[in-house]
């Protein structure tokens, strides 16, 4: 579904040149849920919002599908935002003064053959907390709110970054059993971010990154069950 290749980014300081990534080379599959764990400062960000099509790459190539979105115009990386790919943030940024319906709907006006806005909320086992807001919601039912936001679009990719960060173990786990199911049921291409280790137990395959390089990439034989996960 993806490749990267040749991938580095340069960001440019007053007149000081910061290097984030360094020749990252990597393939991602359709309907797999890839991993990648790296510290805070590792260039994991980076790569997603270049995979994203929220940065451009200072040089190489991101290419989704055969296209290069990488050289693509602002506006066809729009529609590229908007066609192929979901987002879900660590804080959730859901819009507080609507309910959890409608924070779903918002989504469903950017896509032409969108799921249903109360079939996304089941699909992440809220279907008894449509009509509340987010703050009568707790972190990690905020979360899944914001990953049925995400599934409303129909989106080919699901990018997360770093989706349990902000919640504690018994959350996360209930957050990571959603976006498992959503692969599981639906073969949805999921890559996470993190710097959380243990999550990586639940990929497909496993992504280290460090000092902006692709430091190693390696398969579960045996994926672990997200309510078996511990950290």
């Amino acid at each position: 579904m993806l490749i990267l290749r040749g991938l580095s980014k340069v960001y440019r300081t007053g007149d000081v040149d910061v290097p984030v990534l360094h020749d990252v080379n990597l393939e991602i599959f359709r309907g797999e849920v890839m991993v990648v764990v790296g510290p805070s400062g590792s260039g994991k960000s980076t790569l997603l919002n270049m995979v994203g099509g929220i940065d451009r790459p200072t040089a190489g190539d991101v290419v989704f599908e055969e296209e290069t979105i990488s050289r693509f115009s602002d506006a066809e990386l729009t529609a590229y935002r908007r066609r192929e790919i979901a987002f879900v943030f660590q804080f959730y940024n859901l819009v507080p003064t609507l309910t959890a319906l409608e924070n779903v709907l918002v989504a469903t006006q950017l896509s032409d053959d969108p799921v249903d806005a109360r079939e996304a909320l089941s699909l992440v086992g809220l279907s008894d907390r449509i009509s509340h807001f987010p703050a009568q919601l707790s972190g990690g039912e905020q979360q899944r709110v914001s990953i049925a936001r995400a599934v409303a679009k129909k989106p080919r990719l699901l990018l997360c970054d770093e989706p349990t960060g902000a919640l504690d173990l018994t959350t996360g786990r209930h957050v990571l059993g959603a976006l498992a199911s959503l692969n599981n049921d639906l073969g949805m291409t999921i890559i996470i971010i993190t710097h959380n280790s243990a999550i990586a137990a639940i990929a497909h395959r496993k992504v280290r990154i460090g000092s902006g390089t692709i430091a190693e990439v390696s398969r579960n034989s045996n994926r672990v069950d997200p309510e078996d996960i511990v950290w």
